[in-house]
């Protein structure tokens, strides 16, 4: 069977990895998707993957995404503080999920909607499918030592790019049986800018350690996205404009290969 009809016939899961501000091309995947009328049935995020993910999980047209990322101050959102797990608070993630969406419940989602993320302490997946969406999204972009960590039902949690970063195995768990896969860090290669501060020293690092780890999780994906995102750092949000079109063009060209 091929893969029009495989992702036709079968429930198709949509995979949104990590990758701080990179995240804004994966506005313009969702782009790309609706164009092909694509029927997404399950949606999983990591990171930023499950900032852009609950937004679409809760009815969220890519237009509207697109609004928000726009209104966004990456750095803004985590108030600068002095704690001893983390620098920055990512209380104003959650602030704004609230604000867009509503004090709402992981199981209210219009689309059926998991967030990844990791317990610090044992080092296990915790993958998010019911609670409060906020306390989610921002456990989920809680990258270790940038934020402080998330406490909830006796866990700290983090980010989960750490145990699973473009998440495909919470989907196949959630019924999806044709995988759309988005990894934003696949074809990006370093610019050889140095840091300017201990924040992206931070995102750097993570963002190293998480690149390997990703190319086997990328392998269960019926249709991987891969935007090459080698010209963006992970912090300016002036870039989101660029950064959709490119998740726009390397989406339409895997779905036009593929579907």
């Amino acid at each position: 069977m091929g893969l029009f009809k495989k992702a036709r016939k079968g429930s198709v899961g949509l995979a949104l990895g990590g990758g701080a501000v990179l995240g804004a091309a994966h506005i313009g995947v969702l782009k790309a998707l609706e164009e092909k009328e694509v029927d997404i049935r399950y949606i999983a995020g990591t990171s930023i993957g499950a900032f852009v993910g609950a937004f679409y999980a809760f009815g969220n047209n890519w237009v509207e995404i697109e609004a928000i990322a726009k209104d966004l101050n990456w750095l803004d959102i985590s108030g600068i503080s002095i704690p001893k797990l983390g620098l920055l608070s990512n209380q104003k993630m959650g602030e704004l999920i609230r604000e867009k969406i509503g004090d709402v419940s992981l199981d209210d989602a219009t689309i059926p909607f998991a967030a990844v993320t990791t317990d610090i302490t044992s080092g296990e997946k915790v993958v998010l499918r019911e609670g409060n969406l906020a306390t989610a999204v921002m456990a989920s972009t809680c990258i270790p030592g940038v934020f402080i960590p998330v406490e909830t039902d006796d866990r700290l949690l983090v980010d989960g790019g750490l145990v699973e970063n473009v998440p495909i195995t919470p989907l196949k768990e959630m019924g999806a049986d044709f995988i759309i896969a988005v990894d934003l860090n696949g074809k990006r290669q370093p610019r050889g800018q140095k840091p300017e501060n201990i924040v992206e020293v931070l995102l750097r690092t993570f963002d190293i350690m998480i690149q390997s780890a990703t190319k086997h999780q990328t392998e269960k994906a019926d249709i991987l996205i891969q935007p090459n995102l080698s010209q963006f750092n992970l912090v300016e949000i002036s870039q989101v404009d660029d950064l959709l079109e490119v998740g726009y063009s390397a989406a339409r060209t895997a779905l036009q290969k593929n579907l």
